[in-house]
């Protein structure tokens, strides 16, 4: 079987983290089954110098959002997990209750009945206790929430080296496994 997986882009701020995800699989033989929610479309001519078609170029396969008849719809397609990024907290919600009123959220309660990684990158904040509740709901159902926070233990030079250590951390979860530098600790523990 041809490893795979679903790519879902919700209209959230934070579009360079999935064209950051999706450059990243990009350079892998993992098949990307891309589906953006139009919000998604709008958001990503705001906050990126990207075209939506540039953007959807970079999946093997591009799914309507609106076809919730597509393959990744079904738990008899195959794959190594879903990643949404950014999600919304209208998703979040959606998933958090198994609402599947679109492509993203059918794919992603598909991934979770059948018991594959989903990966969810909500950004939104501050978080209000509805948000963190639905937060545990799919945490709860088996997903993971991964709010890409980006961290500065290998002293990132630029904001897209920062995105991008973030970005294949997140796929890690999926199986997809990039060259990057694991942590080696603090030394001794000593300080100057």
């Amino acid at each position: 079987m041809t490893e795979r997986v679903v790519v879902g882009v919700t209209g959230a701020t934070g579009q360079v983290y999935a064209v950051s995800a999706l450059e990243l699989l990009a350079e892998t033989d993992v098949e990307v089954h891309l589906v953006l929610s139009n919000a998604a479309k709008i958001n990503l001519r705001q906050e990126t110098d990207r075209a939506v078609s540039t953007v959807c170029d970079l999946g093997d396969v591009v799914h309507n959002v609106d076809n919730i008849g597509a393959e990744p719809a079904s738990g008899s397609f195959e794959t190594e997990g879903m990643i949404i990024t950014p999600c919304s907290m209208k998703t979040l919600a959606a998933i958090a209750n198994g609402l599947s009123g679109n492509l993203i959220t059918r794919a992603a309660d598909v991934t979770l009945k059948e018991r594959r990684p989903l990966v969810l990158m909500p950004r939104e904040t501050p978080f209000n206790r509805i948000h963190l509740e639905n937060m545990l709901s799919v945490t709860d159902a088996g997903g993971l929430v991964v709010p890409p926070f980006p961290s500065f233990y290998q002293r990132p030079d630029s904001i897209d080296a920062m995105v991008s250590y973030t970005m294949s951390r997140a796929l890690s979860h999926l199986g997809v496994s990039f060259d990057h530098d694991e942590w080696n600790g603090l030394g001794d523990g000593t300080t100057d």
